[in-house]
């Protein structure tokens, strides 16, 4: 496909490629996918950490070392290389990763959360007028405003938030237009908002120099128009869009509502009441994206007759040539799912959120069970914790998947431990940056897809692998004619 220069405010994408972590979605598939005329998307879940590990991997090549030129600051690319590059790593060494993150983190981790933020949104964008967007989680509080201030100053197009409800990025997003400071008040556990410290953000050392901030289009995931509206009545800011995403989506998945029910494989029920009302979510006046399963050109004509602006694509995408998904690991699951079905199970335990979170079942991974009983717990990136409050009112963090002992020690629940995942770190392995550890082993990865997982058997079709303009071409025929000529 040729590329092409979408004008933002003359129209919306028909497609959204999934904003998956940790790096699955780099900017190389996002660049392919904003090359090609849609809106491709970085993730940037731990991109802080993934960008430290790049330069001890692969050093600075001339792609990277232009884009680091136009950083605002150079003082700052100056610190962070030398922090990461200044030496050399060997092939089966370790990783220097940064400090785990805190609402009194030091300002170098502040540094290199924007810088991190800068360099994935430009690389990205290099070279072509596409559409570029950045996706962040709600639930990992305390990098958010760091990122959001790196990717504009790199010209992110759209901000993408679930996993919680992002009623302050507005605000924030507008607060940082203009150059303004943010004040965000710590999630915490059984603590209200009146007593939790608040975060500060400052982003005036990276402007100086820098072009003038535009507002990104901010696009709220949801799984209910409820949800969508309410959204929209309780934010700080304008909501341009929604992300209307099923059950059937990989990563994280919002909880049924109601109690909860599982089926024989301890996997969530979702029932009527989890069902959206996409005449309700029309009225809202919002463009609306679906979500989740959607691997055909009938499931996007689908959408279109249900109102939708168009679809998101993550699983498809996940597994072509473009995504940051370790190339060893993708040709693992391609071969697996030629061979025959690969199964993906719900887990209610796996993520320490609370959230249903999808896991596939591939050997070698954590989501053999044998694979998981054998890892070492441990918490040493810490994007999940929670935080809460000691007795004499210090802040502490806990995750569920650290060590038991030191989890029950926090005044964390032991149940909530049983089955828990340390999805930082194995996600990190899935993208081929995993952790060595001092007995030499390497963090096993943990994959994530949506249930329709083995439906990438129609792109591979006897071939070993595919690429991101395929999934395009494969889906762009459930258009009509008139879209199908943009």
């Amino acid at each position: 496909m040729s590329v092409t220069t979408p004008d933002p405010a003359s129209r919306w994408p028909w497609l959204i490629q999934g904003g998956m972590g940790i790096s699955i979605s780099d900017w190389r598939l996002a660049r392919s996918v904003a090359r090609a005329g849609q809106l491709g998307v970085v993730s940037g879940t731990a991109i802080d950490t993934v960008f430290a590990r790049r330069l001890q991997k692969h050093g600075v090549d001339e792609r990277l070392r232009a884009v680091l030129a136009r950083f605002p600051v150079p003082a700052i690319v100056d610190d962070v290389l030398h922090q990461f590059t200044s030496v050399r790593r060997r092939a089966t060494g370790a990783y220097r990763t940064p400090v785990m993150l805190t609402h009194q983190s030091k300002q170098r981790s502040i540094d290199l959360l924007v810088l991190a933020a800068f360099v994935e949104v430009a690389l990205a964008k290099s070279g072509h007028g596409g559409l570029v967007g950045i996706n962040l989680l709600t639930k990992v509080q305390l990098p958010t405003v760091a990122l959001l201030c790196g990717a504009m100053i790199a010209g992110v197009d759209f901000v993408l938030m679930g996993a919680g409800v992002p009623t302050h990025i507005p605000g924030i997003l507008e607060r940082l237009r203009q150059g303004f400071g943010v004040s965000t008040p710590l999630d915490m556990v059984d603590v209200t908002v009146r007593d939790a410290p608040v975060v500060h953000f400052d982003p005036s050392p990276y402007l100086d120099g820098a072009p003038s901030l535009t507002r990104p289009r901010f696009l709220g995931i949801i799984s209910s128009n409820v949800l969508a509206a309410a959204l929209i009545k309780r934010s700080d800011g304008p909501v341009d869009g929604f992300v209307v995403e099923r059950p059937v989506a990989g990563g994280h998945n919002a909880p049924p509502r109601g109690a909860l029910t599982l089926d024989d494989h301890d996997s969530p029920i979702y029932g009527p009441r989890d069902e959206v009302d996409f005449s309700c979510l029309a009225e809202l006046g919002r463009p609306f994206w679906i979500a989740g399963g959607v691997t055909s050109p009938t499931h996007v004509r689908a959408a279109l007759n249900l109102g939708a602006t168009g679809v998101q694509v993550g699983t498809l995408f996940a597994y072509c040539d473009e995504s940051g998904m370790d190339p060893v690991l993708r040709h693992r699951v391609i071969t697996a799912v030629a061979n025959g079905p690969v199964e993906v199970r719900t887990s209610v335990r796996a993520s320490s959120t609370g959230y249903p979170f999808k896991v596939v079942s591939v050997a070698g991974t954590i989501g053999d069970p044998s694979v998981y009983q054998e890892r070492e717990r441990r918490c040493d990136l810490g994007y999940l914790r929670e935080a809460y409050a000691e007795p004499d009112g210090t802040i502490g963090y806990r995750c569920a998947a650290e060590p038991v002992e030191a989890y029950v020690r926090k005044g964390g629940d032991a149940s909530r431990t049983v089955d828990a995942t340390c999805l930082c770190n194995g996600l990190m392995a899935t993208c081929g940056l995993g952790q060595v550890r001092a007995n030499g082993n390497v963090e096993p990865p943990i994959i994530t897809s949506g249930d329709c997982l083995n439906e990438i058997r129609t792109l591979v079709d006897g071939r070993t692998g595919y690429h991101a303009t395929d999934v395009i071409r494969h889906l762009r025929s459930g258009l009509d004619p008139v879209m199908t000529s943009q």
